[in-house]
């Protein structure tokens, strides 16, 4: 080959990789960027540890052992790779830490080594005693939202967000049971919701729906909604109903425990889980939308149906877990200006989801109680990044996420298509949508979501 030639081959493939960069960041990595970032760590590595101030100096065996061999001083030692790992995303760095160093350590210097070995982001995670993973993205994977092509789903763990770090980010009801969601106007809280609701149309769940906006976010997809309020007053009434159902499901764990000397300890439950298939009531997801609609009140009236909507709302989140009663509440602000009982509503939400807010105080409504760093990460949201949000829990742990774009057509025709999947509930009869029959009614074809938030 001449040498003419091989120039014009390595022209057109820096070409490539420029435009690839720039416009498809994901090819670039998987083609041109995973091997140069593999390269980048391999070399840095030691350098790059011991400018961060993660290496451990010599032991006193090993200095003594230079002296007596009147060799020069040994260098500070970095800690040992364990594995590297290339992803779809990024890069994983696991490492075995040295006699003395700290897993926080490594997290406080995340930002020193995301600039030192070039990378998009890093996270660090400790495995276990002595092991710390280093989680790097090659690229900003929350600017063009794509989700993976093979996404476990499994229960009520469902898919709802992309994390900064490649991963999934999912909402398990089982293990969170309840949360809540902020954001202000064009944030991308309705865009969260709505993908909740998709993806738990095929699930075998009942939903619940609480929209005093007359309905007008969750109206559409009613069809896949076994009870609806889009009124105060009906939110009331269903809140008590869900009470209702909550003690008559208490009552169905009581008599199918019969715990007696000989019953095996598997089969001994306190929750719904531990029922059997037949005998197991089928789970319920609460969604109320705006919820600042329920604890406003203009005369005594309102003051004391407000009174009814909390206690009864308090008593879903404290209680409702066993039953299988899941709540998700949303709303732009939620706060102590909302009355009494909305600090101990708040205290039982253990998922947090905030999207971008327009002011501090609405970012430390969601983890003033729980992470300071969060707040600031919150309030540094960009407008121009709809859907982008911070996900965190009671542990005070919080990460990036930002949700694939669902229309309200997509989210329609999911629930209009699991429509038969809706159960009944006596309790919940009274609040069930009104609707014509479903067979007058043309389905489209569920389309694919697009690929961008």
């Amino acid at each position: 080959m001449s040498s003419e030639l091989l120039a014009a081959l390595l022209l057109v493939l820096a070409a490539v990789a420029l435009v690839l960069r720039w416009q498809r960041p994901a090819w670039y990595w998987m083609t041109f960027g995973v091997v140069f970032a593999m390269i980048r760590v391999t070399v840095r590595y030691a350098s790059v540890m011991d400018a961060c101030g993660l290496t451990v100096p010599p032991s006193r065996l090993r200095l003594t052992l230079a002296r007596m061999a009147n060799r020069p001083a040994p260098e500070s030692r970095p800690p040992r790779v364990l594995r590297l790992r290339p992803t779809r995303t990024g890069l994983v760095l696991r490492l075995k830490l040295r006699p003395g160093q700290d897993a926080f350590d490594f997290a406080a210097s995340t930002d020193r080594l995301r600039h030192s070995f070039s990378m998009q982001g890093i996270i660090s995670r400790e495995i276990k005693s002595g092991v710390v993973e280093l989680r790097m993205t090659g690229y900003d994977v929350l600017k063009r939202v794509q989700m993976p092509a093979k996404i476990e789903r499994k229960g009520l763990r469902i898919p709802v967000a992309l994390r900064e770090d490649g991963e999934v980010h999912y909402r398990d009801y089982e293990e969170v049971p309840h949360a809540l969601n902020l954001g202000a106007t064009k944030s991308g809280k309705s865009v969260y919701q709505r993908h909740l609701v998709k993806e738990l149309a095929p699930r075998h769940v009942a939903l619940a729906g609480i929209d005093c906006k007359q309905g007008v976010e969750l109206a559409p997809l009613a069809r896949r909604f076994t009870a609806l309020a889009d009124n105060p007053d009906k939110a009331a009434d269903l809140l008590e109903a869900l009470v209702a159902r909550m003690g008559a499901i208490y009552q169905v764990i009581r008599r199918e425990q019969r715990i007696s000397a000989d019953t095996p300890d598997a089969e001994i439950t306190a929750d719904i889980w531990g029922l059997p298939a037949e005998s197991r009531p089928v789970p319920i997801v609460l969604v109320v939308d705006e919820v600042a609609e329920l604890a406003l009140f203009a005369n005594p009236a309102e003051k004391k149906r407000r009174e009814r909507i909390i206690t009864a709302l308090v008593r879903l989140v404290q209680l409702g877990r066993a039953a299988g009663i899941y709540v998700e509440i949303c709303g732009q602000r939620f706060g102590a200006e909302l009355g009494d009982g909305i600090t101990m509503l708040r205290a039982q939400l253990t998922g947090r989801v905030s999207h971008r807010v327009n002011d501090e105080a609405s970012a430390k409504m969601a983890f003033g109680d729980i992470s300071p760093d969060a707040v600031l990460a919150t309030t540094q949201i960009p407008t121009e990044r709809p859907g982008m949000a911070i996900a965190g829990d009671s542990s005070g742990g919080w990460i990036r996420i930002r949700t694939p774009f669902t229309s309200m057509r997509q989210a329609v025709s999911a629930c209009n298509a699991h429509a038969h999947r809706t159960p009944e509930i006596a309790e919940l009869a009274p609040f069930r949508p009104v609707l014509p029959d479903l067979a007058s009614v043309e389905i489209p074809t569920l389309a694919a979501a697009p690929t961008t938030a």
